[in-house]
């Protein structure tokens, strides 16, 4: 669980925003980075942090901190509120400044003619579990590349998945570690992993290393690329998280 702020920016406008968990919601939520008078912010918009964890009210302070939608210059204004509306103001012109020294790119706006054809859904990064630690797949786990170099100093073409291979398991964990299993009762508290910590420690060795069945016994094989894992964080790579199990899992499914 995320005690201390996650520093990032909006993706619409580049301001900055802290991300919090949340006690009104099992996702993260972005609130504006500083303080703001609780008189000049309506009760239903007002949050406070306690002990690193963000309440959708306020404290009874003199202070408050708001959503960062509620000032995000892209996202439409509830008239009647001169402070929040000064401060909508002041981000648009630090967004438009960001967008003009090409430190910001903003998002292209949604197509407004007819549908040619459905997008292609966004390619699955699944998370995975080994050495008692979760990472980001670069892909689909039928598709993570060996990074070994060939004798013909080509990348190697087979993936690190072996369907000879001991396979590991799909199943539901608590998003955060930390949790104890008995006390999620919520779907959204759950996470899809597919789990390698069974294995034996080579072979998990094998997984973080990135290599093929093959190339794991051929020590004098170098590298031809860099591993592509990336060690999963449950607010940055928020959107890749899944609360059920595939439906065609390449091995066989299970709960934790």
């Amino acid at each position: 669980m995320l005690r201390t702020a996650q520093q990032s920016r909006c993706s619409d406008c580049g301001n900055h925003i802290e991300w919090y968990d949340c006690t009104a919601s099992h996702n993260p939520v972005p609130l504006h980075p500083h303080e703001l008078p609780a008189a000049a912010v309506p009760p239903s918009q007002r949050w406070h942090i306690d002990t690193g964890i963000a309440h959708p009210s306020g404290d009874g302070s003199p202070w408050c901190r708001v959503r960062h939608r509620a000032l995000c210059p892209t996202t439409p204004a509830q008239p009647g509120n001169p402070t929040l509306d000064t401060l909508r103001r002041n981000l648009a012109l630090t967004s438009r400044r960001l967008q003009d020294t090409g430190h910001f790119t903003p998002p292209p706006p949604p197509h407004l003619g007819p549908p040619t054809c459905d997008p292609a859904p966004p390619e699955a990064r699944p998370v995975v579990q080994f050495l008692c630690l979760r990472y980001l797949a670069p892909g689909p786990l039928e598709h993570i590349p060996c990074v070994a170099q060939t004798r013909a100093r080509r990348r190697c073409p087979y993936p690190v998945l072996d369907t000879d291979a001991l396979p590991g398991t799909w199943i539901l964990a608590p998003l955060h570690s930390d949790h104890q299993p008995d006390h999620l009762p919520i779907t959204e508290w759950w996470m899809a992993l597919y789990d390698l910590t069974h294995l034996p420690y080579s072979e998990q060795l094998r997984w973080r290393a990135q290599r093929c069945t093959t190339h794991t016994t051929a020590p004098d094989a170098a590298d031809i690329a860099r591993t592509t894992w990336e060690p999963f964080n449950p607010h940055t790579h928020h959107q890749h998280i899944r609360h059920h199990l595939p439906d065609t899992p390449p091995t066989h499914q299970g709960r934790r």
